[in-house]
């Protein structure tokens, strides 16, 4: 049943003649109240119609007209009906008219006081330009004083009278019990010509300097607290964002959630077409990961940014400072030092950027990344100054929050590297206390029961002595393994690099073994045409020996070791020492490269060993610009160790020179 037309366009139908002003929340408010007060103080019973939009906003003001309906019955009250405001009989106070949700009275404020000694109207409607209100972050509460209303105020009658037909007949649609009492109203109060009538007293409106004045001064009033409300309203909105952001870092040390929650929470505040954040990197482009950006503009999500050949991040980065560019403002116009714009002209056109505002982050003169903000076609207006001291501020906050995750990942990193170091004390004193203990208290056996037998006989001794001389060696290996892995792993190592025959190597290695060693058959094979090598011999004899040794050690007598050497691509030679013995569990592959590694544990070893053997191996290896690494189909089915080494750049037909005696580094210079 509700009528949507709006009253006040009825009214400017009526009379053409009218022009609408604009009137803050504040102003009408204080219009009102005057408009009632004259009522309150005068002797005239006056005709009254207020609306109120909503029935919250007529429970403000419920008690002033509780007081006016005892001065005059012909009071009528508007509002949207809701939970509470209803239609209601006017007999002991005043007759309230609940109007349809769809009615164009939602957004209008009337009020008409119309007497013999005193009339008044305004009839306005809430301003359509929602833009200019100022904006707030979600959830925080908007401000009412800055809502704005176009319409009329006038002192006029013939204004006030036409003002006051309208608004009654719009209540007799909707409370057709009112018709007796509101055809009582028209005829006390309208003259009989009032629809026909098109007069407009125009020198009567301007009868009244001073009230016209009253509300000239209260507007610019209410214009100063305004602008004071906006300025509190953008620091507020601010301190919000940023305290949004500085909770998001304190909750998470993860600059990817950060940064997620300030591209939403930024692109919102600054209502731009695109903000996209990204770390800074010393490749070419960076792929975006973070995005706020409006429906109707391309997604930059995934898609790769140009960063070495960006002049604007270039300038940025080189002066350390936000970077304003709008593509139709000349260059020295902009008063910025940006080498080349042209090469970038092309990216704008694909995303249709029209200009962007590009804010650092930095910690202690390091780029940490960027934020930038895009002007699109439908932005056509740019960033202010508080705009861009906001992004700055963020801008600061992202760059802690970068920082914070730096250092969290490097003190996990040293954590996790305290705990190898533990583990490796561990090892190293459960490994060295077996394997020092056992030699020594072989040789103090040996040693007393030489001395406290004088008369021992001559073979027994000789086996005393043999005996004590094996387990020194054991001991000086376990110390020299220890001072060799130390050199290496510090980088205390002189690498003398050479083009070397591998053959000799090999033939170095076999020959370096100790003939008391009870070891299985070592097959050697290698082609003819195996181009040079290059590297350091004696270390690589000394990855031989060791790959050697450890196969024997974990082969049976009568199991097979094998060494093979073929070319890789032309560029390195791959060789491979091979057995039949226990194997290596697939899971175990990579661990058995670590230090002090025991298949079996330290201290339930039928073999021995320190452990450190494989890993020597692959420092030497990798130092010399190759590869290590273990196979084995399981438990009991042989091992094969690969290592790769780099081909020499010497002619591959040249022959091998003769050696001149590559030594081992823990043995004595040995020839083949």
């Amino acid at each position: 049943m509700g009528n949507p037309a709006s009253v006040l366009d009825a009214l400017l139908a009526v009379l053409p003649k009218l022009r609408p002003q604009m009137y803050f929340k504040t102003s009408l408010t204080a219009l009102s109240h005057a408009m009632e007060d004259q009522v309150l103080a005068g002797n005239d019973r006056p005709l009254m119609i207020a609306s109120f939009q909503q029935e919250r906003f007529y429970r403000q003001e419920a008690h002033r007209y509780l007081r006016l309906a005892e001065i005059t019955p012909q009071i009528y009250v508007l509002a949207a009906a809701d939970t509470k405001f209803a239609d209601a009989d006017g007999a002991a106070h005043h007759e309230t008219i609940a109007f349809d949700k769809d009615d164009a009275l939602v957004h209008e404020w009337h009020l008409v006081v119309l007497g013999e000694q005193y009339t008044a109207c305004l009839i306005c409607r809430e301003h359509s330009q929602i833009s200019q209100k100022p904006k707030v972050l979600s959830g925080a509460p908007d401000l009412d004083q800055s809502r704005r209303f176009e319409g009329i105020w006038t002192l006029n009658r013939h204004v006030c009278e036409q003002a006051a037909y309208i608004l009654l007949q719009r209540m007799a649609t909707y409370r057709p019990d009112l018709v007796n009492k509101i055809t009582q109203a028209q005829t006390q109060f309208l003259p009989a010509d009032v629809i026909q009538s098109d007069a407009y007293k125009e020198e009567i409106a301007e009868s009244y300097p001073f009230a016209q004045r009253l509300v000239t001064y209260v507007q610019a009033s209410q214009y100063k607290l305004l602008k004071a409300y906006k300025t509190m309203a953008a620091q507020e909105n601010r301190e919000r964002l940023i305290n949004s952001i500085t909770a998001a870092i304190r909750q998470s040390l993860n600059p990817t959630e950060v940064f997620a929650i300030a591209t939403h929470e930024l692109g919102q505040e600054i209502s731009t077409c695109r903000c996209i954040i990204y770390r800074s990197s010393h490749a070419n482009t960076i792929d975006i990961q973070h995005e706020f950006r409006q429906p109707d503009v391309p997604s930059l999500k995934d898609k790769a940014w140009p960063l070495l050949e960006n002049p604007l991040f270039q300038t940025v980065n080189r002066q350390q400072e936000s970077l304003l560019y709008l593509r139709n403002t000349p260059i020295e116009e902009q008063e910025s030092q940006i080498e080349d714009a042209s090469n970038i002209q092309a990216l704008f056109d694909q995303w249709e950027i029209s200009g962007c505002l590009l804010v650092p982050l930095i910690y202690q003169e390091r780029l940490l990344g960027m934020i930038e903000l895009h002007q699109c076609k439908s932005q056509p207006q740019p960033w202010s100054n508080h705009d861009i001291s906001l992004v700055e501020a963020v801008a600061a906050q992202l760059s802690v929050a970068v920082i914070q995750a730096e250092a969290y990942a490097n003190l996990e990193k040293l954590n996790q590297q305290l705990e190898a170091l533990e583990q490796t004390r561990s090892n190293l004193i459960a490994i060295t206390g077996h394997e020092l203990r056992t030699p020594l208290s072989t040789i103090k056996v040996c040693l007393e029961s030489m001395f406290t037998e004088p008369d021992m006989p001559a073979d027994m001794r000789h086996v005393m002595l043999q005996t004590a001389m094996e387990d020194s060696e054991r001991m000086q290996r376990l110390v020299q393994d220890f001072l060799t892995l130390s050199r290496l792993e510090s980088g205390r190592i002189e690498w003398n690099l050479e083009s070397l025959s591998l053959s000799e190597c090999i033939a170095l290695a076999l020959s370096s073994r100790r003939a008391s060693t009870n070891c299985s058959n070592i097959t050697v094979d290698i082609p003819d045409e195996l181009p040079l090598i290059r590297g350091d011999g004696e270390w690589i004899v000394e990855v031989l020996t060791k790959l050697l040794d450890n196969a024997c050690k974990f082969t049976a007598v009568d199991g097979n070791i094998s060494i093979q050497a073929i070319v890789k691509d032309n560029a390195l030679v791959e060789v491979s020492v091979n057995d039949s013995g226990r194997g290596i569990e697939p899971e175990r592959l990579e661990t058995v490269f670590e230090r002090f590694y025991q298949e079996e544990g330290a201290l339930r070893r039928s073999v021995g060993g320190t452990g450190l053997g494989l890993a020597i191996c692959r420092q030497i290896v990798e130092a010399q610009g190759g590869k290590i690494w273990a196979m084995s189909k399981g438990k009991d089915q042989g091992t094969q160790i690969h290592f790769t080494l780099p081909i020499s750049t010497q002619q591959l037909t040249q022959k091998p020179r003769k050696s001149k005696g590559l030594k081992s580094p823990r043995s004595k210079k040995i020839s083949v």
